[in-house]
């Protein structure tokens, strides 16, 4: 019997059912969000618990990663007033990348936030942040007006930019900031089942076929180690936006 022909992943393989009974929160994905919630506590704490001058690895690697955010997203890029938002900015990235790179992970291979529900979530709170931040600061008159109307425009030029501005304060950077890492995610992990589905359907073909296989299989693994880095990489850019939302916030003009 002819083998059936070969069907490529689409947007249902990121579909899951409950694993136990029929909860949404019991689906791979939720579980594996509260596993990377778990994972970055423990971590965390065991490589704090025993601080000495002289680390230990697990220290060092604790320390490395803190002052990674702390000093290149949150001083370098947010100023005097970074400190009260590092541990903000540290959750997002850890969290992020933790659940990120699950899509590599053998036995998990699958990033959550190729889920949109995820990262739309944690858009949502930077949103609520630097929006309080700089309603608090400047008062809400004030805010507005610096968004919608910037100095030294022109006033007829103010119908066209003052909505424009609007859209993309309330609008336009929360739904990019969501879509970028989704969007990086979700393809990046189609791609890899792509090529892995693909390698698999051509070593049950013919004789011929086989050899193809391995060149599938190989741009499986080669793309395996790209897309850590596109992880990690997204992971950076999603906490460094959000910093750079809060600066703009604390700033007295744009």
């Amino acid at each position: 019997m002819a083998q059936p022909g070969f069907v490529p992943p689409d947007s249902n393989d990121f579909i899951f059912k409950p694993i136990f009974g029929s909860s949404i929160f019991m689906t791979k994905p939720a579980l594996m969000i509260f596993f990377s919630v778990i994972l970055i506590v423990v971590f965390f704490t065991i490589s704090a618990r025993k601080a000495a001058v002289v680390p230990s690895r697990l220290q060092f690697a604790g320390e490395s990663v803190y002052g990674f955010v702390r000093t290149t997203i949150g001083q370098d890029v947010i100023g005097p007033e970074f400190e009260r938002f590092t541990p903000f900015l540290f959750a997002i990235f850890t969290f992020v990348l933790t659940n990120n790179l699950f899509g590599v992970i053998p036995f998990m291979q699958f990033p959550t936030m190729s889920r949109i529900g995820f990262p739309v979530s944690i858009t949502i709170f930077v949103y609520l942040v630097y929006h309080y931040v700089a309603i608090k600061k400047k008062g809400l008159g004030r805010y507005l007006k610096e968004m919608c109307f910037m100095p030294g425009v022109p006033k007829p030029i103010y119908i066209i930019l003052a909505p424009v501005e609007f859209l993309t304060y309330f609008a336009v950077r929360p739904l990019t900031l969501a879509m970028r890492l989704f969007g990086n995610m979700f393809a990046g992990h189609l791609l890899l089942l792509l090529f892995t589905l693909g390698g698999e359907y051509m070593l049950k073909s013919a004789l011929f076929v086989k050899f193809f296989s391995v060149l599938s299989f190989g741009m499986a693994i080669g793309l395996s180690f790209f897309e850590m880095g596109i992880e990690c990489l997204q992971a950076y850019i999603f906490t460094l936006l959000a910093a750079l939302y809060i600066a703009g916030a604390l700033a007295d003009e744009h």
